[in-house]
């Protein structure tokens, strides 16, 4: 891999498949990983123990389940009652090696394995589907939304609230004028419980590794450490080297809308406190914080005024608005908050109730979605687009969430070149864009 300062699009792209095709033809004569629409895709799942084993039930209607992949046996012997034909790995590489009818893949196994089960089968031709936060680097995000493109193949990132009516309302409502020109988005996420331990050092202890579960394979490219239960099952969320904390977990989610909305480039500058400023190193730089606050600026462009997006989590939320009527509750759960300088959003509806009542509904002006899942089976087909496609939306989003994680690793504000991959005034934030792949793997 190259320094994270540099970008070398001929490394991320080797050897990917550009073919796109929308009439109706034999599979044969497309070729491996197209589609036509008289045909059912043929779906492989990677990483069973969570959201990817739902994934996989929810294509199922309209798609063959050929291939489950899990380095935890536990996992696949969950899955293999849903899908009686389907043929088992441990290892993704072996199956998409040998495995030669796959047409798509979906990608649940944890943060730190995203990106390199997805480049491999963007290099293969295959359709991918991969859950948020879609890689767990920057440099990362950037690779797979290259290589998606140069590829022509379906994508779609695991941010299903993307395809909902409340995200059209929202986009719908700021292009109307509700709330004029946009100068402020507050999100957050105020889960309880923790989506993961945070704020915690590494253990010290090792317990045997369970005989089901093949430990390397799990661990893939992320730095090599004794197994212990507080990764595995379902705890590395919170955990630098396999995780990307409730922001990484959940800003996919919130900010989603805003982006399409207001259609956000780079930012010029992130900064970030948080609750790992009081904690030694060796709590700080192992795992996420308990509580964040991240901003990021960014300039205006075109007919856009200046914004900044803030991040709140961890209990933490801004002033409560004094519009809202005081009985409905504020920054709890996941929510967000959009600030115009003539009113205010809470998520996709105005405050107070009284103005939304007044303004009424917008005028319609987006196509509404058939489903997350529908919306990427379609495409894959040949049809439209999916909306969290890698290409147009879901890399640059997971890339400019991501960039919030390095800011509040490194506790300072970091000025950022979007263009040329780089922070401009920090290297210690430079090195945190593409940390290096254990040896012998590789995007």
């Amino acid at each position: 891999m190259k320094p994270s300062h540099e970008f070398n699009r001929r490394q991320a792209l080797a050897g990917a498949a550009s073919v796109a095709i929308t009439t109706i033809v034999p599979r044969h004569v497309l070729g491996q990983g197209q589609q036509p629409p008289s045909e059912r895709l043929n779906v492989a799942g990677v990483g069973l123990g969570g959201m990817g084993s739902g994934d996989v039930r929810r294509v199922g209607e309209d798609a063959n389940i050929v291939a489950i992949c899990d380095p935890d046996r536990r996992a696949l012997d969950r899955n293999a009652q849903f899908h009686s034909k389907a043929k088992h790995y441990a290892d993704f590489r072996k199956m998409l090696e040998t495995q030669k009818d796959i047409d798509a893949v979906m990608v649940a196994a944890p943060d730190h394995n995203h990106a390199v089960v997805s480049m491999m089968a963007i290099k293969l031709g295959k359709h991918v589907f991969c859950q948020k936060p879609l890689t767990h680097s920057v440099y990362e995000a950037r690779a797979l939304g290259q290589a998606a493109k140069e590829a022509g193949v379906a994508t779609q990132m695991g941010n299903q609230g993307q395809a909902s009516e409340e995200a059209r309302l929202l986009c719908e409502l700021i292009w109307a004028g509700a709330i004029g020109a946009v100068r402020e988005v507050h999100a957050g996420s105020n889960r309880y419980p923790a989506i993961s331990p945070r704020g915690i050092a590494r253990p010290k202890d090792t317990p045997p590794v369970p005989p089901e579960l093949d430990w390397d394979l799990w661990l893939g490219p992320a730095p090599a450490r004794p197994y212990h239960a507080c990764y595995h099952p379902f705890q590395w969320r919170g955990w630098w080297d396999f995780g990307t904390g409730v922001l990484g977990d959940i800003g996919c989610h919130q900010l989603s809308a805003v982006f399409k909305a207001l259609k956000l480039g780079h930012p010029t500058s992130v900064e970030a406190s948080s609750s790992n400023h009081q904690c030694p190193p060796e709590i700080a730089e192992e795992t996420a914080p308990l509580s964040s606050i991240t901003r990021w600026e960014f300039p205006a462009e075109g007919d856009r005024a200046a914004v900044s997006v803030t991040w709140w989590d961890g209990g933490l939320k801004p002033p409560r608005p004094a519009k809202l009527e005081p009985d409905r509750k504020f920054g709890e759960g996941d929510w967000l908050m959009i600030v115009g300088d003539q009113g205010t959003m809470i998520g996709h509806r105005l405050i107070p109730d009284a103005k939304a009542q007044e303004f009424g509904k917008p005028a319609q002006v987006l196509e509404r979605s058939p489903g997350h899942y529908k919306e990427w089976i379609i495409a894959c087909k040949g049809g439209a687009p999916a909306g969290s496609n890698f290409v147009d939306h879901a890399a640059h989003l997971a890339e400019v969430v991501l960039l919030g994680n390095i800011a509040i690793r490194t506790k300072e504000k970091l000025l950022w070149d979007g263009p040329n991959l780089r922070f401009t005034n920090s290297e210690a934030a430079n090195k945190l864009l593409n940390p290096p792949y254990r040896e012998g793997w590789s995007l």
